[in-house]
């Protein structure tokens, strides 16, 4: 077999991790056809199909996976060399890809990110999508860990690994005027209206379960799917919200609104998904361990 084309491979990790011809094509300042044309010589070359194209929308193969992660390793290895031996301390810039669920606390994912923001060394690349869009774009190498509140279905078919990183109580958050009527909370639930997350999340599957046990009837002023919808709900004072801390944490500090209670056996978890890889990113690793629930507050 003659010898690999590092031009055709690198042109091959750009758009497995682009995902889309076109907007690679941009980015490296080639002509889309030219880029084609490098792709399928390393697929020649290889013996196998790396991409499978559904539309404008290109998927890695099995063999495209195992390709992907080597060039990965390669690609890696190289920018250390020039940072080495090239003394360019800044030369090597590595690149984390984070999904995140759309409705996830802004203040959870920075407090995540947190140890990376300010390193000169590190581009972070984040997107946000439903968790199936998550999920789909980890499978084909798009992102490097998918941030969620519940852990995906696994099986024999999927790769996933799911580390739990935190577990936030969930509280009833109101404006200041809420706290001094001195209500116990079964009486809170009962009088004022709510404002609830949607019945698919599991903060609001738990919060049913709790208000029936309690034997109470709520009142529902809005039921929102973004976190920080509910948040600016909560301070316009329509209604209790049903949230963890976390999410309202800078109006807590500032008093413009106070944590009236906090709801027993509710909690949120916050899960970091990863794909099963022979190479994983060191970034996404390095962040998963320093959040460990044990030993990190998220809302610090």
């Amino acid at each position: 077999m003659a010898a690999l084309n590092y031009n055709h491979l690198r042109y091959f990790w750009a758009v497995a991790h682009e995902g889309n011809l076109t907007r690679t094509a941009e980015k490296l300042h080639v002509s889309q056809s030219a880029l084609s044309i490098q792709i399928r010589k390393l697929e020649e070359q290889l013996g196998h199909a790396l991409f499978d194209r559904n539309g404008k929308q290109l998927l890695l193969t099995e063999a495209g996976r195992i390709a992907l992660e080597h060039a990965d390793t390669i690609f890696s290895a190289g920018g250390e060399l020039l940072s080495i031996l090239g003394d360019r301390p800044g030369a090597r810039r590595q690149i984390l890809r984070v999904g995140a669920l759309a409705t996830l606390s802004r203040n959870f994912q920075m407090a995540f990110l947190r140890p990376l923001l300010a390193r000169e060394d590190v581009e972070l690349v984040l997107r946000s999508g439903t968790t199936a869009e998550l999920l789909h774009a980890l499978e084909s190498h798009r992102l490097d860990v998918v941030l969620i509140n519940l852990p995906p279905v696994h099986d024999a078919a999927t790769s996933w690994i799911s580390h739990p990183i935190a577990e936030q109580p969930v509280s009833l958050i109101g404006t200041p005027a809420h706290a001094d009527h001195g209500l116990a909370l079964k009486d809170l639930l009962a009088r004022e209206p709510l404002v609830l997350p949607t019945l698919e999340s599991s903060i609001r599957i738990g919060f049913d379960a709790l208000v029936d046990r309690l034997g109470v009837r709520v009142r529902i002023a809005a039921e929102v799917e973004d976190m920080a919808m509910m948040r600016l709900l909560a301070r316009e004072g329509i209604g209790l919200a049903v949230v963890p801390p976390i999410v309202v944490r800078d109006e807590l500090a500032n008093d413009s609104l106070v944590e009236l209670a906090q709801l027993p056996e509710l909690s949120e978890t916050f899960v970091a998904v990863t794909l099963s890889r022979r190479f994983p990113n060191p970034l996404a690793r390095e962040l998963i361990a320093s959040f460990a629930p044990a030993a990190h507050d998220p809302a610090g």
